[in-house]
């Protein structure tokens, strides 16, 4: 079997928005704990760079994205009393002030290739900005784009080195300088809640 975690142990800082090159991420869709569910993130040298743990009966509205040591970064919280699928994007473990609003598209509308939609909560120039998530992403094949349409971010599904595929469980995310790598994982997570095909992360 393939090794997915070549150095799981080694936690490393999240990848900062001003590297000069694209970051390639290998995401595995299994919690570091037992009985849990979740995400754990490797860079390209094998070191451990984000993780998502969530308990099975732990909190059942909020997921929280964590570096490779534990801290919290940004934590996904479903809006409640809200029709269709929308979520808030939080500073760290915060309740309040969210950062970015998320809402899921009508996937159902002819030729759409759109899964989901987030834009700042702040006013002024950078309520301007918006996030869409385009193309599929129960085959693992989608990519992010700003509102000047570039794309910012891709998933796409990863081989062995004898060209195997890893299933839907091991997947690359490609994250270009201009996005920071948190926040383009915290958009992988709003896709496995809305999109993913075993349930999402909140329901065990």
């Amino acid at each position: 079997m393939t090794k997915v975690h070549p150095h799981a142990t080694a936690a490393v800082e999240p990848p900062r928005p001003e590297a000069a090159e694209a970051t390639v991420l290998t995401v595995w869709r299994k919690s570091l704990l037992f009985n849990g569910n979740g995400f754990t993130v490797f860079d390209s040298k094998g070191h451990l760079v984000f993780r998502v743990d969530n308990y099975s009966s732990g909190s059942r509205d909020c997921v929280v994205l964590m570096d490779g040591a534990g801290k919290p970064l940004l934590t996904i919280r479903r809006k409640k009393l809200s029709l269709g699928d929308h979520w808030r994007i939080y500073d760290g473990e915060e309740a309040i002030n969210p950062r970015f609003a998320a809402k899921k598209k009508h996937t159902g509308l002819l030729h759409s290739k759109g899964l989901a939609r987030v834009t700042p909560c702040a006013s002024g120039t950078e309520s301007r900005l918006a996030y869409d998530a385009e193309g599929s992403y129960s085959r693992r094949c989608c990519a992010i784009y700003d509102s000047r349409r570039r794309q910012l971010a891709e998933i796409h599904k990863k081989e062995s080195a004898q060209g195997i595929s890893l299933g839907l469980d091991v997947f690359r995310l490609v994250v270009e300088p201009e996005l920071d790598a948190a926040f383009a994982m915290a958009m992988v997570i709003l896709l496995e809640q809305m999109f993913g095909s075993r349930g999402s992360l909140l329901r065990g």
